[in-house]
């Protein structure tokens, strides 16, 4: 039997990828998160995906046994279990007769797998926590959640967030979007456990790459008015249903070209109630998107 689709909700709560997406767009954010309009998987994505999966996996062996073998050797099999869990993926090779995409494709994950043991040696490490799925509820109402690639402790507390990047490392001046994530989740932790996180730890597998960002407790306080903020607009912008497009060069790259104005479409119906947005003042001005606060001091490690 077909599965009917899931009435429409209202937002109830906020991750990292959805703040990016109203930052970025929020037309995009009412697409994805009210709409739920379908995307076709990308090989960037699930490449991103698979190489997670697999160095997840690999810290169940014996830290001995962690070798970049052993870790390239796990990637076919992990590419069965994520074929398994979401059959739409093969999508992505149906016309690759031959094999011969699917089998680039697999050898550049491989290629990633391996360069991570040129800028960290999980012999060496214990981690706490491994796609740790967090999530807490601010004072004001607003739940944040997310899920943490790794969580390192050392024997004396300090805690270590850290997170795979299968891409390159932006230029200094981009950075902050990538450190807005790695905030976010400080910022959850911080809220769960009292404790504000020692180090955020960025590794970008595409370039070699380690990206570290110490915190303190007023990155965080900052971090949570911006949510806040943000929050505000999005909740404005479920009433009144005025969510708008933000043209960036990003949109070339966009799924919902055919349902978003400025490529001449049209969008679904809105499928929640409204009200007027004249009876919301300003609201002209809270339905920007949130500016990117300027970061700290970042330190950049190479291989």
């Amino acid at each position: 039997m077909t599965s009917l689709p899931r009435p429409a909700q209202p937002p109830s709560s906020l991750s990292p990828s959805r703040a990016g997406d109203f930052m970025q767009c929020p037309l995009l954010y009412r697409f994805r998160v009210i709409d739920r309009l379908p995307e076709k998987p990308s090989e960037a994505a699930t490449r991103g995906t698979l190489v997670h999966a697999v160095l997840e996996r690999l810290f169940d062996a014996p830290a001995a046994e962690r070798t970049a073998g052993r870790a390239a050797s796990l990637v076919p099999g992990q590419w069965d279990r994520l074929l398994e869990s979401k059959p739409e993926l093969s999508e992505l090779f149906a016309e690759d007769a031959g094999g011969e995409r699917l089998a680039r494709w697999l050898s550049e994950a491989e290629r990633l797998v391996e360069r991570w043991f040129s800028l960290e040696d999980p012999t060496r490490l214990e981690p706490a926590e491994r796609e740790l799925f967090v999530e807490t509820e601010l004072e004001s109402g607003l739940r944040l959640r997310g899920v943490i690639d790794r969580v390192d402790v050392a024997p004396t507390g300090e805690v270590r967030i850290v997170d795979y990047k299968t891409g390159k490392a932006p230029r200094p001046e981009y950075a902050e979007g990538a450190l807005f994530q790695m905030k976010f989740y400080a910022l959850v932790v911080w809220r769960l456990k009292g404790v504000v996180p020692r180090r955020l730890q960025l590794v970008y597998l595409g370039s070699g790459d380690v990206v570290t960002y110490d915190p303190v407790r007023g990155d965080l306080e900052r971090v949570e008015r911006k949510l806040l903020a943000l929050w505000d607009a999005i909740r404005l912008a479920t009433e009144t249903g005025e969510w708008r497009p933000r043209p960036t060069k990003l949109c070339g790259w966009c799924d919902h070209q055919a349902f978003c104005p400025e490529f001449g479409g049209t969008p679904p119906v809105y499928p929640l109630s409204v009200r007027p947005a004249e009876s919301a003042p300003d609201a002209r001005g809270r339905m920007e998107p949130a500016r990117a606060e300027s970061a700290g001091p970042v330190t950049v490690e190479g291989i």
